[in-house]
């Protein structure tokens, strides 16, 4: 089965696995303010976004099994949780006040504040406070995923230990990348170590968690990590350019974000390694200005255009989809022939893909 094939069996489902986590926790919550914010979550979660990492999971333990399995949704959506979780914390320290197009979670109680006409803080400050705790609850919310499904203890429990190392793996790579901004002479390597602890690790559990309820091979495990972390280091360099080169229409999110805070992108990256000395110091001097005109963007672009960082960084991510393929590769005498092309149409739509 293919990426869209998967999606239309299984995006419904999982969204209605997302609403009975939510609806669960709202049947005892009488306090008005508390189910305004539980609401809004759940609107958050069902907004959008592609259910990526609920898909790899279903996908990792249909691999193993002649016979597709129902059970397997409601675990599944644990790491969309915890995604979720990162994304509005994310939101908070970047800055950005929309995402898929939407409100941010924090930029809704934000606007809830001026609704509302609040009086104690200031609606930024509220919107933030509120945002905080929505990542906090977002994460102990899919711990409810492993506590209420069909699987045995034992698995549940190998599953929530894949869902801790997750959560400390990404914080780990956003304390790097936090630290990066104040750093010089940083290489790709550098990068590479960030991205696969931001993005890859939770690529990499989801598929664990399923593997874990399929109880695949230990053989099996290793290739299925090699994938997932690779394919997490593909899509985050893709999401780096479509961060700044993208449609904004078609990705939900202004392109000028990543430049002006001065991210530690694969294309900053590669363009302080491919300019001459002069441009490189212009194109530091730029990123360094905390007051960044719309002229200074479009120069920084101008800059990364020059420097061919586009082609570059794609170049990089086919690198990195090429172990990613070889693992797949590994796999295929040990898994279906459905999955196996449920993988391999994931890899090129991550590769390939606009949003």
């Amino acid at each position: 089965m293919k990426l869209n094939e998967y999606l239309n069996e299984y995006k419904a489902k999982i969204n209605d696995a997302i609403k009975s986590i939510y609806d669960r926790k709202l049947k005892n919550i009488n306090n008005t303010f508390l189910r305004d914010y539980y609401s809004e979550l759940k609107d958050y979660f069902l907004a959008g976004g592609k259910k990526i990492r609920p898909l790899l999971c279903i996908g990792t333990y249909n691999a193993f099994n002649e016979k597709k399995d129902e059970r397997i949704v409601f675990p599944s959506v644990g790491t969309e949780f915890l995604h979720n979780a990162s994304l509005i914390h994310d939101d908070i320290i970047d800055k950005d006040n929309f995402r898929r197009g939407k409100p941010a979670f924090h930029f809704r109680f934000r606007n809830y504040h001026e609704k509302y006409n609040l009086k104690k803080m200031i609606a930024t400050d509220f919107g933030n406070s509120i945002g905080i705790i929505g990542g906090d609850s977002a994460f102990f919310l899919g711990l409810e995923a492993y506590f209420h499904n069909d699987f045995n203890r034992e698995l549940n429990l190998n599953a929530i230990k894949y869902y801790e190392e997750a959560f400390i793996e990404i914080a780990n790579g956003v304390l790097i990348e936090t630290d990066m901004v104040n750093q010089t002479n940083l290489a790709l390597s550098d990068y590479i170590e960030m991205v696969s602890l931001k993005t890859g690790a939770l690529i990499e559990k989801s598929i664990l968690i399923g593997a874990n309820y399929a109880r695949a091979t230990e053989d099996c495990i290793n290739d299925l990590s090699i994938y997932g972390i690779n394919l997490g280091i593909v899509f985050q360099i893709i999401d780096d350019i479509l961060g700044t080169f993208g449609d904004e229409t078609v990705t939900g999110k202004p392109t000028d974000g990543d430049i002006r805070e001065n991210k530690l992108t694969a294309l900053k990256l590669t363009a302080l390694d491919n300019l001459d000395n002069s441009n490189k110091i212009r194109l530091t001097e730029l990123l360094e200005n905390p007051n960044m005109t719309k002229n200074d963007v479009q120069e920084v672009k101008d800059l990364f255009s020059k420097a061919d960082a586009v082609d570059s960084c794609k170049k990089l991510a086919d690198k990195y989809y090429q172990k990613a393929k070889s693992s797949l590769d590994n796999l295929r005498p040990s898994i279906t022939k459905s999955e196996a092309e449920f993988f391999e149409s994931l890899l090129n739509f991550v590769v390939e893909r606009k949003f």
